[in-house]
């Protein structure tokens, strides 16, 4: 298919070394790493190599990375085990643009008792951490915030927030799914006691992940099962996407460079482009740090999604930066905590690259785009005011097809 693939946030390809370094442990090499006989050992040893491997990414010890499934089992189980281990502590705090993942669960703990602090964000995307300074107290068992915004790609100030955190004797867990493989982690000298990690954001096979526990801080095992993982985490391992995981980790860590020049360099071709050629459009998170292949861009006065839907027909995969779908009217959470106007909110885009990425996918996406806004526009001119955007709405996509 001729897909022009701007939706990296979501996922990645895999690469083909990643493949390549998998494909043995699929066919030759399926011997059980737990095994006492020598056709598992040498899985087992697979699986060491790996473990060196992401941890050689995010600058931690081999023994502080446990396989997981993906960025969802590593999230629940580091909030879980943080609570486990602080009994007495009641008080969760994060904040209000986080992953379903994180969102959710603490919605859920919050049934359970647990009190939680939802940090709110300013127009770029940033926290406060006066607010965060001020909702810490001795009761405060957590601190759960992410690395960077899978929407709008917006950096948090993470040893900030870590050194308040750390000042209140609480636990520090950074959901890092986005910045991993984009942005330089160094976890040894770091605040953070527990870092969350998926591969198939950066170009490893979905399903399979890994949880960073800084030697030392106590931990409390989500899934119960077998002895695998240090007693850490039930389960036969994911022997192929481990190995898959490894050698990303070790092809992320030597293209870092190039995600910071030439893929950014992309991202700013994107918006400069796009900001000049096209009115009313605004860059959600501009004047913040942020990862260097992401873009969120508002269009005032129409519907993102029947942006997508024409851009789809030309064989351009993005995403919206709403959370609208067919069944849902509610907008993105990130962009409201942010307060992106309706004029915006409703419009806004995410366009995500990666190493894959060529100047010729950004430069046929730059020379389609203004003319479908402008149809758009057309077609259903949107307003400011949210007691007609549903109807508006409705218009833009019948319009779209």
């Amino acid at each position: 298919m001729n897909v022009i693939y701007l939706d990296n946030n979501a996922t990645t390809a895999v690469a083909p070394e990643v493949l390549e370094a998998m494909l043995p442990y699929l066919t030759t090499y399926y011997g059980n790493p737990s095994s006492m006989h020598s056709f598992g050992g040498q899985v087992a040893r697979a699986l060491k190599t790996a473990r060196e491997q992401v941890a050689d990414l995010i600058g931690a010890t081999p023994t502080e990375v446990i396989f997981t499934s993906g960025g969802t089992e590593g999230n629940n189980t580091a909030i879980r085990s943080a609570l486990a281990s602080f009994p007495d502590r009641r008080h969760i705090i994060t904040t209000q643009v986080e992953h379903a993942c994180v969102l959710n669960l603490c919605k859920r703990l919050e049934k359970e008792g647990y009190r939680v602090t939802y940090l709110s964000v300013d127009r770029r995307g940033q926290l406060d951490l006066l607010e965060l300074e001020a909702a810490l107290t001795g009761d405060t068992a957590l601190v759960s915030v992410m690395y960077a915004n899978n929407e709008t790609g917006v950096l948090f100030p993470i040893d900030a927030v870590g050194d308040l955190v750390k000042s209140y004797g609480a636990l520090f867990h950074v959901d890092a799914v986005q910045a991993v493989g984009k942005v330089p982690i160094h976890l040894q000298n770091s605040p953070i006691d527990f870092l969350t990690l998926s591969g198939h954001k950066f170009h490893a096979p979905k399903g399979v992940g890994a949880l960073f526990v800084r030697r030392g801080v106590p931990f409390r095992p989500w899934l119960i099962g077998g002895h695998q993982e240090r007693n850490r985490r039930g389960g036969t391992e994911n022997v192929a996407g481990i190995v898959g995981l490894g050698q990303a980790a070790v092809l992320a860590k030597h293209h870092l460079t190039a995600m910071t020049m030439q893929v950014q360099a992309l991202r700013n071709r994107l918006e400069q482009a796009i900001l000049a050629t096209i009115p009313d459009v605004v860059v959600n998170g501009q004047g913040s740090p942020r990862l260097p292949n992401t873009s969120n861009i508002g269009f005032k006065y129409i519907e993102g999604e029947a942006i997508l839907l024409l851009l789809d027909r030309e064989g351009i995969c993005a995403s919206s930066g709403s959370a609208c779908t067919s069944d849902s009217l509610e907008p993105s959470h990130v962009l409201k905590a942010m307060g992106v106007p309706y004029s915006v909110l409703h419009g806004s885009i995410r366009f995500s690259l990666s190493r894959y990425t060529t100047a010729a996918e950004v430069e046929r996406l730059l020379a389609v785009l203004p003319g479908i806004v402008a149809q758009l526009r057309s077609l259903s001119p949107f307003t400011d005011d949210e007691s007609d955007w549903l109807e508006q709405r409705t218009h833009a996509l019948m319009a779209a097809g």
